[in-house]
């Protein structure tokens, strides 16, 4: 009798943690690529777009990524984001952010190390240009 008790409870107790678990999504984001437009010698505007996106904040981080890339790509160590507007349409999402880049540390908050930046992406999967 015990033992019918203890599988009866161990059952239950097992249907309950089975309920309580949370579904699991599977990020396969497809980057669609990045258009690069140069503003100015040390300003440049990029266009990045992506498709299974979870939300806004995959596509700029894309951006991101593309941006410590190019400063690298043109001699630059660092960054600094100057803004980002987001869009989806039907399910493609886009950010199209502008930067700074120079050879040394920028004033501002939203600063970026460029290599480090780069690695980071390359870590978590993340294309750059």
């Amino acid at each position: 009798m015990r033992r019918a008790l203890a599988w009866a409870a161990a059952l239950a107790c097992a249907a309950c943690q089975a309920e309580e678990l949370p579904e699991i999504s599977v990020f396969r984001p497809d980057y669609l690529g990045v258009e690069t437009r140069l503003l100015d010698p040390r300003l440049v505007n990029l266009i990045a777009r992506m498709d299974g996106a979870r939300d806004g904040q995959d596509v700029t981080d894309y951006a991101r990524c593309a941006a410590a890339q190019y400063a690298l790509i043109r001699g630059f160590g660092f960054a600094r984001h100057v803004r980002t507007s987001l869009a989806e349409r039907g399910g493609v999402w886009s950010a199209d952010a502008v930067y700074t880049v120079s050879p040394d540390l920028p004033r501002g908050v939203r600063t970026i190390d460029a290599e480090v930046v780069v690695e980071d992406c390359r870590n978590r999967g993340i294309p750059t240009i």
